[in-house]
C-alpha cells in the first residue's frame, strides 16, 4: 500500500507514461532460430492500464527499441499513444506533453535504466521496479514491490486509482454478483 505522501502527489498525476523493457516486460529480449522477438506481458498490468484509462488517465508508451510486439499488445489495450525507437525519453516526453497539453510534471513516469533518466528529470513522479538500475531506483520516488514484467505496473495503476478514489467503485464493478 503506498503512503499518504505518494497517494497526495498522485493525486494530480494526468498521464502514466511506461518504457517496455524491464517494465512491461522482464527486460529480457528472446529471439528464435529466426530471428523473430519474444516478449512476455503480465495480464495484470494490462487490466491496470485499462482501469486507469477509465478513470481519465492517459497511458503513453516510450520506447527506445522498436516492436511490432508492443504496437499489437498495446493496440490490444486500446493504448493510442506508442512512441518507439524513442532514444531520448526526455525530449519524447516533452513532445508528447505538449501535443497533449499537459505538464510533465502532471506526469508519472515508470523506468529502468539510464534511457529514462532524461525523462524522470522533468516528470513529476518517478517509479522504477526492485531490479531498476541503481542510479534509476537513487532517484525514484517510489520502487515497486513487484519486479518489471511481473505486476510492477499493476502496483501503480492500483496506486493511481486510489488517488483518484476510484478504486472501490471500479473494484465492486468485478465484484457484482450476475444476474
Amino acid at each position: 500500500m503506498a503512503s499518504y505522501v505518494l497517494l497526495e502527489q498522485a493525486r494530480h498525476i494526468e498521464a502514466l507514461v511506461l518504457d517496455v523493457d524491464g517494465i512491461l516486460s522482464d527486460g529480457f529480449v528472446t529471439l528464435t532460430n529466426t530471428g523473430d522477438e519474444i516478449k512476455s506481458f503480465d495480464i495484470r498490468d494490462g487490466l491496470g492500464m485499462k482501469l486507469v484509462q477509465q478513470a481519465g488517465i492517459k497511458v503513453i508508451i516510450i520506447t527506445g527499441r522498436q516492436s511490432n510486439i508492443v504496437q499489437k499488445r498495446m493496440s490490444d489495450l486500446g493504448v493510442d499513444l506508442v512512441y518507439q525507437g524513442r532514444e531520448d525519453k526526455g525530449v519524447a516526453l516533452k513532445q508528447t506533453c505538449a501535443q497533449l497539453n499537459i505538464d510533465p510534471e502532471d506526469c508519472l513516469y515508470m523506468g529502468d535504466d539510464w534511457p529514462d533518466l532524461s525523462a524522470f528529470a522533468i516528470a513529476g513522479m518517478k517509479v522504477t521496479v526492485p531490479n531498476g538500475h541503481v542510479e534509476v531506483r537513487r532517484r525514484a520516488d517510489l520502487v515497486t514491490q513487484a519486479m518489471g514484467g511481473r505486476g510492477a505496473v499493476r502496483e501503480i495503476c492500483d496506486m493511481l486509482l486510489m488517488s483518484k478514489g476510484v478504486y472501490q467503485e471500479l473494484l465492486e464493478k468485478f465484484t457484482r454478483a450476475p444476474y
